[in-house]
């Protein structure tokens, strides 16, 4: 699996820590350098903003992108992601800028907007939009998705 834009590796942690193997990707060394060494994660210092997405990753079974907008890399995930792969994107939505940062309409979704590109190619398991129920108040959009060789939904246990 990959941890995109994983600062100082909060979901690449968790999931070494249950036996995933996690690519953790972000272009701050500072932050990678907090999980060098952890068994099941390989970081990897990569500018996705200004750089091509490195041909050398992937595909993975399973994305994970959390407090991040790249627009331009919309296409490169759904590329990375397998056949029968799962995504897991949760981001800052308009309406945040009341709350604090960011509040630059370049890093804030628009309604929907999530649904959306990542609807058009992938089957949509849960979709929200809204205020956050964090200690800090924000706006998101969250999305949890499975690629079109993963049955949905699942077949129940005989």
């Amino acid at each position: 699996m990959v941890d995109l834009a994983c600062g100082r590796g909060r979901h690449a942690r968790f999931f070494a820590a249950r036996g995933c193997q996690v690519v953790a990707i972000d272009r701050d060394t500072a932050a990678l350098a907090a999980i060098r060494g952890i068994e099941g994660v390989t970081p990897i210092v990569a500018d996705l903003e200004s750089a091509p997405w490195p041909a050398d990753i992937g595909p993975f079974d399973a994305i994970i992108v959390t407090n991040y907008l790249h627009r331009a890399l919309f296409a490169n995930i759904l590329g990375a992601l397998t056949e029968d792969g799962i995504l897991i994107y949760e981001t800052f939505a308009r309406g945040n800028e009341r709350y604090g940062k960011p509040s630059n309409p370049d890093y804030l979704l628009a309604p929907g907007e999530l649904l959306a590109q990542i609807g058009a190619t992938l089957t949509v398991i849960a979709f929200e939009q809204g205020m956050s129920g964090g200690a800090t108040p924000s706006v998101i959009q969250r999305i949890a998705a499975v690629g079109p060789a993963r049955a949905w939904p699942p077949p129940l246990p005989p």
